[in-house]
């Protein structure tokens, strides 16, 4: 939202008046003021943690998003207080993206909207009873059904401005947002639960707050694995830069692979964790390529056989280099063999049919579908259509039918739009000859 379109705009505003009318039936003597601002105080100040001297570098990333305060006034409050919680914390909130103010007024509309629906749920199943009585069991149905509707709302909003601020289609802007979010929504809710009852028994607000210290050491562990996520994604980058670098013809096709087979694995209706593991597959799948030395990656003239046994040897030395990193799990197969056919004439181990790893037969569709649309030192990129021709060609032999069919329907219906193009400067007359690209092969 650097430079937010006037739909988004709009579509912001909207959220905020809509936040306005569901927070002024707030503004009446019957509100208990210093619940609300107990609770607004603590979510605030959850909110600033990160700006604090002593543990805001190590404080999670995201911290302010501290739902267990919010689902607690949820569970405590009337709707219209319910949503009131947020406010104050939201537009205080550290943004480190332009707008700020637009950023932090969609930020308070959100969590208000979704405080009022939530607490809304929680009243018209007899939640607040159960919580004025201290009674648990009784409580955890209408808690239930308020954190279904809190992240439900998180998401449709989440995705609506997805698509208005990015333009991304409506049907991929909320792809698998309420499943990713509702499990921690879900544990969230569980401890703003037992904030809310030991809130309204004879324990009292002190004793509800501390069950924000084991949440925030669960956040604080979770964002160490964060950060070593992070630390192997820019490894990652760092390889493939390398290779892009060594192996100028191919810039930008790493990445193009890792896009193409994340569509395939999504018209495959594998899980986002699959996905995404699946993509870092195709970014990686040539990394080897940097034990092969530069001068065979470069040469002009025909390959030995004994050059094309070393230049084979890629995707073993591919395997060796990521065999550390753990969380890349089944790319690490997809980099070993990417290369086999499912004929049984690939390489590097000949591998036939269901033997080949399904990562594998994914990123070698995916592989020779760019290397066959992208204009190489001694090929003009060939049209789309006639790219998947060649493919639906070779499925059966050299490809996975399953494959080449997914990407078929995707491509069809989105098109192909490649995130990174190759380097189209010059297109000398001559190939490097011995590099076969028969069809779909690619090297």
């Amino acid at each position: 939202m650097r430079s937010v379109p006037p739909v988004a705009r709009v579509y912001v505003l909207l959220a905020v008046g809509c936040a306005l009318v569901c927070v002024a039936p707030a503004f009446s003597p019957d509100t208990s003021w210093s619940a609300v601002a107990l609770l607004a105080c603590v979510y605030a100040g959850c909110e600033q943690v990160g700006r604090c001297r002593l543990v805001g570098r190590r404080a999670p990333r995201g911290m302010g998003t501290f739902f267990p305060v919010l689902l607690a006034g949820a569970f405590l409050l009337p709707p219209p207080a319910a949503a009131l919680v947020a406010v104050p914390g939201a537009l205080l909130a550290r943004v480190e993206q332009r707008p700020v103010a637009l950023r932090r007024l969609w930020r308070a509309a959100q969590f208000a909207l979704a405080g009022w629906s939530s607490a809304r749920a929680f009243g018209a199943l007899g939640g607040p009873d159960a919580v004025s009585g201290a009674r648990l069991p009784y409580a955890l149905l209408p808690a239930a059904a308020a954190v279904l509707v809190f992240c439900a709302l998180l998401t449709a909003l989440d995705g609506g401005i997805l698509a208005a601020a990015e333009r991304v289609p409506l049907r991929a802007a909320w792809r698998g947002l309420f499943a990713r979010s509702l499990a921690p929504v879900a544990v969230h809710g569980l401890a703003g639960l037992l904030m809310a009852v030991l809130w309204a028994s004879s324990y009292g607000p002190l004793a509800a707050l501390l069950v924000l210290l084991p949440m925030y050491i669960s956040c604080w562990v979770f964002a160490q694995y964060q950060r070593e996520r992070a630390a192997h994604q820019a490894t990652i980058r760092a390889l493939v830069q390398a290779v892009d670098i060594k192996d100028g013809y191919t810039r930008g096709h790493s990445e193009r692979v890792g896009q193409a087979s994340m569509m395939i694995a999504r018209e495959l209706g594998m899980a986002d964790e699959r996905v995404e593991v699946l993509r870092f597959a195709g970014i990686l799948h040539d990394v080897g390529k940097l034990g092969v030395p530069t001068r065979l990656l470069r040469k002009d003239g025909p390959l030995t056989p004994e050059e094309r046994e070393i230049i084979q040897l890629h995707p073993e030395y591919g395997h060796e280099m990521v065999r550390g990193i753990g969380f890349l799990g089944e790319a690490r197969a997809a980099i070993l063999h990417h290369h086999e056919r499912l004929d049984g004439s690939g390489y590097p181990y000949g591998l036939a049919g269901a033997q080949i790893p399904e990562f594998a037969r994914v990123v070698a569709v995916a592989d020779a579908f760019d290397a066959m649309t992208s204009t190489r030192t001694y090929s003009r990129a060939r049209p789309v259509d006639v790219a998947l021709a060649e493919l639906e060609r070779c499925a059966g032999s050299q490809f996975d039918p399953v494959m080449v069919r997914a990407l078929v329907r995707v491509l069809g219906r989105e098109g192909w739009h490649p995130v990174v193009t190759a380097d189209e400067a010059a297109v000398p007359a001559a190939r490097p000859a011995g590099v076969a690209v028969p069809g779909a092969v690619s090297r």
